[in-house]
Parts: C-alpha cells; sequence; structure tokens
C-alpha cells in the first residue's frame, strides 16, 4: 500500500518488500520497453525501470524523486539510469520523452491543486510528439483506506534478518475533502519504539481528474479500471489513464 518516498534510509529499505512485483509493474514495464526514451516521476526505488534496463532497454531511463534515501537505493542497484533527486516544480524538459509514468499511485500525494497542475504542466512539457503520459490513481468509490487498518499486518525483513511488521492506520474519519490521512508503522525485533511515517493521498473520481487533465494541455487517449485494461467501473480498484497533448 505503500505510495510515499520515505526520507529515513532506514525505512526507504523496505520499500521494495513492502511493494513486490505485480500486475502493475507488468502492464508498465511493457510500455517502457516499447519506449525509446522514459521519464518515471516519482521512481522510488526505480524498481521499474531497473527492471527495464536488465531486459534489454538501451534507450533513455531517467528516474526522478524527491527523497534522497530512495535513489541511494536505486543507485546501488543500477548506476546505468539517470537517477535525478528533485520533483516537477524545480526539472524542466522540452519535449525530451516518448512517455512519463507516475507508478505506484504516486499521483495521489499532489494533495493540492497547484500541485497536481505543476506536475501535469511539466509532464506536457516533458512529452516529445506523440509522447503518452500513463499514470494510475486510487478508485474513490473502492474505498480502499477503509482496509487500511492495524489488524492487517505485514512482515517483512529487514537487511539484517531482523523481522519487521509494518502496520497502516488512517487518521480522523478516513475521507475528508477528498483527502486520507495515514500513518505507515514499523515495529522491529529489539528496536526500543515503532518507527512511524506519516502520509496524506488526494482521491481524485474520473471527471475531476480529466478536467485537470484539461486545463494542463492534456487530452485522456485511454483509462482502465483494472491492470487488465477492463473498463472503469464506479467501484472498479483503479483508474488508470492515458493521456496525450491536447
Amino acid at each position: 500500500m505503500v505510495d510515499h518516498s520515505f526520507a529515513d534510509l532506514s525505512l526507504a529499505a523496505f520499500y521494495d518488500s513492502l511493494n513486490p512485483w505485480g500486475p502493475g509493474d507488468d502492464f508498465y514495464l511493457g510500455l517502457v520497453i516499447g519506449a525509446r526514451s522514459v521519464l518515471d516521476i516519482g521512481c522510488g526505488t526505480g524498481q521499474l525501470l531497473r527492471r527495464a534496463r536488465a531486459q534489454g532497454h538501451r534507450g533513455r531511463l531517467m528516474g526522478l524523486d524527491p527523497a534522497a534515501a530512495m535513489l541511494v537505493q536505486a543507485r546501488r542497484e543500477c548506476g546505468d539510469v539517470e537517477w535525478v533527486l528533485g520533483d516537477t516544480r524545480v526539472r524542466r524538459w522540452d519535449r525530451e520523452f516518448d512517455l512519463v509514468v507516475m507508478t505506484g499511485h504516486a499521483f495521489q500525494e499532489l494533495v493540492r491543486d497547484e500541485e497536481i497542475l505543476v506536475c501535469l504542466r511539466a509532464v506536457r512539457a516533458a512529452l516529445g510528439d506523440g509522447g503518452r503520459f500513463v499514470f494510475e490513481t486510487r478508485n474513490p468509490g473502492a474505498r480502499a483506506w477503509e482496509r487500511w487498518t492495524p489488524e492487517r499486518v505485514y512482515e517483512i525483513t529487514g537487511a539484517d534478518g531482523t523481522p519487521v511488521r509494518v502496520w497502516h492506520e488512517v487518521r480522523g474519519d478516513g475521507l475528508a475533502q477528498g483527502l486520507v490521512r495515514f500513518t505507515e508503522n514499523f515495529e522491529g525485533d529489539g528496536w526500543t519504539a515503532p518507527r512511524v511515517s506519516h502520509g496524506v493521498l488526494r482521491f481524485l473520481d474520473a471527471e475531476t481528474l480529466e478536467g485537470f487533465l484539461t486545463e494542463a494541455g492534456l487530452a485522456v487517449v485511454e483509462q482502465y479500471g483494472d491492470w487488465g485494461r477492463g473498463p472503469l467501473t464506479p467501484a472498479g480498484p483503479e483508474i488508470i489513464t492515458v493521456a496525450r497533448r491536447a
């Protein structure tokens, strides 16, 4: 369920264990392999671009993330990718990429209207002729946050072999003004206290999302409700969007 980038290097080391490769990664990997140049915004530890390079992608791959701890993990695993510290508020491109992606529900970390528009305008500027922007958000109709409870504990293993238990807890009443605030809690054997990471995610319905894209000069090409490219449904899990320059 992890979406946000950990600033703490000790927590960033758990990211890949908490987010094992899945159908969404396969979906994006096929797109990346088929594109000459790719920008991954909010790349985290770089799983997607690392896998693409390992499978023979020879074009330009750039991963952008605001958390240095995540990029430490990325560089440690693969040096043959442009790993860039920062975000779309400070980085700019001029029609340099065939494909821009935001995976792992990273788009939902943009919580203010202006943050969303700044990001989308930067994406538009980065797309070359015929380029595509592909990203996903959780469908608010599926009410995923109701399953983020302390009773759902994930067991992972730290780099030193220490068992670590991870659980999530929603703060407040759940969805409020489109936002869900939550904590991600880590507890390891021998630790003096749990480590806590705080997060806020914004949930947008398809209509509101399209409004932001239109305002930023982007147009929806396709939308899917799941990783099998099924149609959008009111309570389907995902809103997967393919957009281009309007």
